[in-house]
């Protein structure tokens, strides 16, 4: 099956100081992103979904401005998720970019970003 690269931007209000820590703890992100996040002694993030276990390195890490997590199952072509958050000086707005390169389809990838990041709204007060 071939990988897709989705791209969704979804306006917040909340700062970047606030909606950082969800984006790059394992505690942050086991509220809205998977079911449970640990870390294990090799530094790798263990997202929990239903039970299931996938390991990811966080590749990027710049304070309020970026996280990206490479997915280590498939070395040759690894799924990746990246969040980048930007602020429009003009209007004061946040906006979080979400770039999800996976298995699943444009739709599927849409549909479930929007109910993820439904949740983080309502955790950050977004």
């Amino acid at each position: 099956m071939s990988k897709v690269k989705f791209v969704g931007e979804y306006e917040f209000n909340a700062s970047k100081k606030v909606l950082y820590p969800y984006l790059n703890s394992a505690s942050g992100l086991a509220n809205w992103f998977a079911d449970d996040v640990n870390i294990n002694p090799n530094k790798e993030f263990v997202f929990i979904w239903d039970g299931e276990k996938r390991n990811a390195k966080m590749v990027i890490s710049r304070l309020n401005e970026q996280v990206k997590f490479k997915f280590l199952e498939d070395l040759e072509d690894p799924n990746y998720v990246e969040f980048k958050i930007e602020k429009n000086e003009f209007t004061g707005s946040v906006y979080l970019q979400v770039t999800d390169y996976s298995d699943m389809d444009e739709d599927e990838a849409s549909e479930l970003w929007e109910s993820l990041v439904l949740d983080l709204k309502g955790i950050v007060g977004g």
